[in-house]
């Protein structure tokens, strides 16, 4: 596969998922598959669901093009085609009939267990300092689950318009640069191709969204994603072979776990749906939808970026023998997504939140302490739950 494939397969992704996603709108509206405004929601209106499909059929026609099916190579790519449409359907069911969480999550092990029989396993891995592990007959079963985390990963991170679609695409351009610098030429036209048709159907799914992605878009990209994570870049024997994958979705990751987190601390179940995720926060204290995704659509280029130049900086001669200058240059590059992470995560949410909810307490209650108000404060971000903040806490702030 060439860069040439990879450019190719990603416009024509695109031009069909822009092709697709009206009719496939027309078509979850009659069958019932919409989404209608609930208080863990930020969607104002009746919106439909099913934009997975889609997707699916711009990542399959774009791969009959574009991609290497034969030999076996083309094994595996057949191999995660044909999980695609199964967690695409089982998706698509969940969508219209809202399936109990034991079943999706029997669907999601049955979709990644066809690409890992196909041979998209994870046979050993690479880590610095380390060097090479094999997992022997672990790989199989330990790809599955990393595969179903993945899908899950993307599918909690799916609650705000254009956030999913958007987050997908850019983490799909960084698997493609690193998986070709890793000779991976399959992996990345793949990539590109799941790139274009996020970004085709992102179209029409920023804010104001005209159609959602559902659970059948959203674990469709996530299996995807975390195929193409294995084939390429897992499986090589690069040195941060398992951290590329982990930096380039590390906001959905961060996400995710501080979701969880929450949930079990509150001892709620994991997979009932609630308002604790960042984008749910950020608009809280007063952002908008656009400026929610935006701000997490920065911090996804960001923190891709580093992945990318992980693999271009010559910090290391891969024999162990590390280049001081470069590595300085990586671990100051390092601190600052680093600390660009935390000015999103506290100076954006908590110090906002901490001043707007002050100023709300304070008109409420004009002799409130500083330590009612930093127990309040702590309270609420601690499970999450709180009120959205309201113009006049706004200007009370200013």
């Amino acid at each position: 596969m060439t860069h040439r494939d990879a450019i190719l397969g990603f416009v024509v992704a695109f031009a069909v998922a822009v092709l697709l996603t009206p009719p496939t709108a027309r078509f979850a509206t009659r069958v019932g598959a919409v989404d209608r405004p609930r208080d863990r929601g930020l969607s104002t209106g009746d919106t439909p669901l099913l934009g997975g499909l889609a997707i699916l059929a711009a990542v399959l026609v774009a791969s009959l093009f574009f991609l290497n099916l034969a030999g076996p190579i083309g094994e595996r790519m057949r191999g995660i085609l044909a999980g695609a449409a199964l967690i695409t359907l089982i998706g698509a069911l969940d969508d219209r009939f809202d399936l109990p969480p034991l079943v999706k999550f029997v669907g999601q092990i049955a979709a990644a267990s066809i690409p890992v029989a196909a041979g998209v396993t994870a046979g050993h891995i690479t880590l610095p300092f380390v060097g090479p592990i094999d997992l022997g007959h672990a790989g199989g079963p330990l790809t599955v689950l990393g595969l179903v985390f993945v899908m899950n990963v993307v599918n909690f991170s799916d609650g705000i318009d254009g956030l999913a679609a958007g987050v997908c695409a850019i983490s799909a351009v960084a698997f493609a640069i690193i998986a070709f610098d890793l000779q991976r030429g399959t992996a990345a036209t793949l990539a590109a191709i799941t790139a274009g048709a996020a970004a085709g159907f992102l179209i029409y799914n920023f804010h104001p969204a005209s159609i959602f992605m559902g659970d059948c878009g959203s674990n469709l990209l996530g299996l995807l994603l975390g195929c193409i994570a294995v084939e390429g870049a897992v499986k090589t024997q690069a040195v941060l072979a398992l951290v590329f994958p982990l930096i380039v979705l590390a906001v959905p990751f961060l996400d995710t776990t501080f979701v969880v987190l929450k949930r079990l601390k509150s001892r709620r179940p994991v997979y009932v749906a609630d308002q604790s995720h960042f984008h749910h926060r950020l608009s809280r204290i007063g952002f908008s939808q656009r400026r929610t995704v935006l701000y997490l659509y920065a911090w996804t280029v960001l923190v891709a970026g580093y992945a990318v130049s992980l693999r271009f900086i010559p910090y290391s001669d891969n024999g162990g023998d590390l280049n001081t200058g470069w590595l300085v240059i990586v671990v100051l590059m390092g601190l600052v997504v680093l600390g660009a992470s935390v000015y999103l995560v506290y100076v954006l949410e908590i110090l906002k939140f901490k001043r707007l909810r002050e100023g709300r307490l304070r008109r409420q209650r004009p002799d409130v302490s500083e330590a009612e108000i930093e127990s309040d404060v702590t309270e609420k971000l601690e499970t999450g739950q709180f009120d959205a903040v309201r113009p006049e806490d706004i200007e009370s702030a200013l």
